[in-house]
């Protein structure tokens, strides 16, 4: 500990995190969870003293080591820490974070990169499901710089692709874990859907928003925020996830027309910020969710989406 511990900070998708090597971190839970929360600068909602950045987007952890499970490359956990609560949780995936996966095990040598794109195969231990992460390399070692653009991150970047393999009600137990497309929730008409994130799934025009406001218009919205989280603590026992009443999951998306190009229009509590952009494992529970006839985000998804 007093000659410091390695640490990369990445981009993944529309976050941004500390990665690790498993093995370089205390073997202690509990001793683990301190020193990073130390490092983040939790609790404080400025993370004044740390490298978050005042955003449950922005302190996050993930860990990653060596896999002796043939499915895979490498193991990665993922750790989602508080920003005004010293809380460390297990209890979701990240799809964002997974998208730093490969480079990461590339640059610390737990894979060697002899093709392009270099493909890893990668055990997320916190759903117990495997993806594979593809990223551009030149001379072994990845390329970072490129012309890929996404929505909510300024700039562009090297492409990094993902594929899933078999995420379906891995936090739940199945896709639809009520068995039914839509349920109703304080009269809210929803889909609480696991394809690799638990999202519960419901109209703005439902919530009484139109969809288009900003984040801080809605995080404002102290009527619609207390909505949302009844919404949140009622679906949590519904979808197998118990007491959710200190967890991250289910995340809340509300849907409408596109106004903005796409096929639909998301705002998305996570769960009790808004994301300014959507994470890639709610995009594709919420996805699953908009094909499926009868939804309220099939209803809003534009005509030419399939």
């Amino acid at each position: 500990m007093s000659n410091g511990i390695r640490c990369m900070l990445l981009r993944g998708g529309t976050s941004k995190g500390a990665y690790f090597l498993r093995d370089e971190l205390p073997t202690n839970p509990s001793e683990r969870d301190e020193m990073l929360l130390r490092l983040m600068g939790t609790p404080d909602s400025r993370q004044i003293d740390g490298i978050g950045g005042a955003h449950p987007l922005t302190s996050k952890v993930a860990l990653v080591g060596p896999c002796d499970n043939p499915r895979a490359d490498v193991e990665y956990l993922f750790l989602q820490l508080g920003v005004n609560k010293s809380t460390v949780s297990d209890q979701q995936n990240c799809g964002n974070l997974l998208a730093g996966v490969a480079p990461f095990a590339i640059e610390r040598g737990l894979v060697e990169a002899t093709k392009n794109p270099a493909s890893v195969r990668v055990l997320m231990l916190n759903t117990d499901s495997v993806a594979t992460a593809s990223c551009q390399v030149a001379n072994g070692q990845p390329i970072y710089q490129g012309d890929t653009t996404i929505s909510g991150v300024p700039g562009s970047a090297a492409p990094i692709q993902l594929d899933f393999e078999d995420i379906a009600g891995r936090s739940c137990g199945a896709l639809l874990p009520t068995g039914n497309r839509v349920d109703e929730i304080h009269g809210v008409a929803s889909t609480l859907v696991d394809n690799g994130m638990p999202v519960v799934v419901m109209q703005a025009e439902a919530m009484g928003i139109t969809g288009t406001e900003s984040c801080a218009e809605l995080e404002a919205n102290a009527a619609l925020c207390s909505n949302l989280e009844d919404i949140r603590l009622l679906a949590g026992p519904m979808m197998n996830l118990g007491d959710v009443a200190e967890t991250t999951v289910p995340k809340l998306i509300m849907v409408s027309r596109p106004t903005a190009g796409g096929s639909i229009s998301t705002r998305t509590f996570i769960p009790h910020r808004c994301h300014d952009a959507i994470g890639v494992l709610g995009a594709v529970s919420l996805a699953t969710a908009a094909l499926m006839p009868g939804t309220p985000a099939n209803e809003v998804l534009v005509d030419g989406a399939d």
